[in-house]
């Protein structure tokens, strides 16, 4: 498991998870319940409270946080729509550069997102030469678009984010700051990367990703936002919250304040640029150069393929990744010319630099069994193509010698139980 949105939780967490909690309804909030018999939800949602605050070192006289969103979608759209008024100004990372459909992605001809429906949005991207923030650039965006929100974070920009940079944009622009650290929430908690707090006015994130818990999200606000954003995840988007997976998200809470899971973090790190350093002397491109995080982004273009062919390879290889966009790609989304990839799951498992050796030496064997290829422009050819393709993948003894190679590295690095 190589997706940078996919890792292992607690055994702990799953039995929480799987309680006879996810029986229970209990629309409102701590103490202010619309059903009875809600005593030990009660108990179980403010000490989940407690421990996202604790968890993120924040001081609970300026900090709250809602644990009640189902996703990191609709704890963007809780945002979003509890602060901002219909049809005003957000800006945020364009799709293809890195950013997050919930942050109001839309093409110039089609409103794709509900955000993009009802807000009025705008995007900044990387420079095109450095793949990364022009911070400078970014802050002409905003003075001339004027924004309500600045919202920052996405899926595969694998550099850390100045969060201080851009709260002094959004401060120039009188514009809320919004950081969404769904990736990087667990490298967060365990120091690996740089905070948001001290800078931003709202933070968002997935609890599954490295942080390690169930599928779920968070909303810290400074307390003087806390009840319009409470408001808007209930009863304006949402029904009653799922108490089960807050009780499972409180258990991965407290896991963030131990030594392993520091030491987890700090891996995982380590092992993500190791991994990129030594992907780079097979000559692929890294986007941006390297990573500061768990994620790296390959741009296949320079080895003539494209990220459909090299996904669906390393699947049949043993090594899950995704096909992704990358900057001022000019293929489409479903059949983009880049490979997004992790190192989160792997690191759980035990894996460090030797074993990510072992990977990219596995990587560079089946980008160059899958060689040059390119997609059909004409959609029944480009079935025939896809098909035979994947006949070839089906018999292809380089690919089943690497999948007998990987079963055996994870025989030794097991899934936690």
């Amino acid at each position: 498991m190589m997706i940078p949105s996919e890792n292992y939780t607690y055994p702990e967490v799953l039995s929480a998870v799987g309680s006879v909690l996810m029986h229970k309804y209990s629309e409102g909030q701590p103490g202010k319940r619309y059903y009875q018999g809600n005593k030990y939800i009660d108990e179980i949602e403010t000490l989940c409270q407690k421990r996202a605050l604790a968890a993120f070192n924040l001081n609970p006289k300026t900090w709250g946080v809602n644990v009640q969103a189902h996703s990191g979608s609709e704890a963007n759209l809780a945002v979003i729509n509890g602060l901002l008024k219909p049809k005003e100004k957000i800006l945020s990372m364009t799709l293809s550069h890195g950013g997050h459909l919930s942050h109001g992605w839309h093409l110039p001809d089609k409103k794709v997102t509900l955000v993009s429906k009802v807000w009025n949005v705008d995007f900044y991207g990387v420079n095109k030469k450095t793949k990364v923030f022009d911070y400078d650039e970014i802050e002409k965006i905003a003075l001339r678009f004027k924004p309500k929100l600045i919202i920052s974070g996405g899926t595969a920009y694998p550099r850390e984010i100045n969060h201080q940079k851009l709260a002094a944009i959004a401060k120039k622009v009188h514009a809320y700051y919004l950081a969404d650290i769904s990736h990087e929430a667990g490298l967060v908690a365990g120091g690996a990367n740089s905070s948001p707090f001290p800078f931003a006015d709202i933070v968002t994130m997935t609890t599954h990703k490295t942080l390690r818990g169930p599928r779920g999200a968070l909303i810290f606000g400074k307390n003087n936002l806390m009840a319009a954003i409470n408001h808007s995840v209930f009863p304006e988007i949402q029904g009653g919250p799922h108490n089960h997976t807050i009780a499972g998200i409180a258990v991965a809470l407290a896991k963030t304040k131990t030594k392993k899971f520091k030491q987890y973090a700090w891996q995982t790190v380590k092992n993500a640029k190791y991994l990129a350093t030594l992907l780079k002397k097979f000559n692929f491109d890294i986007v941006s150069g390297g990573t500061d995080k768990h994620l790296i982004l390959i741009d296949l273009r320079n080895k003539n393929t494209n990220g459909w062919f090299a996904a669906y390879a390393l699947e049949a290889a043993g090594i899950v990744t995704n096909r992704n966009s990358v900057p001022y790609d000019k293929d489409s989304i479903y059949y983009p010319s880049g490979l997004r990839l992790g190192t989160p799951a792997i690191t759980v498992r035990g894996m460090k630099e030797r074993e990510m050796e072992k990977i990219a030496n596995w990587i560079n064997k089946v980008i160059s069994w899958v060689g040059e290829r390119k997609i059909p422009a004409n959609r029944e050819e480009r079935k025939k193509y896809l098909d035979r393709f994947k006949k070839e993948v089906e018999k292809s003894e380089v690919l089943k010698k690497i999948n007998k190679e990987v079963k055996n590295l994870c025989k030794r690095f097991q899934i936690p139980k």
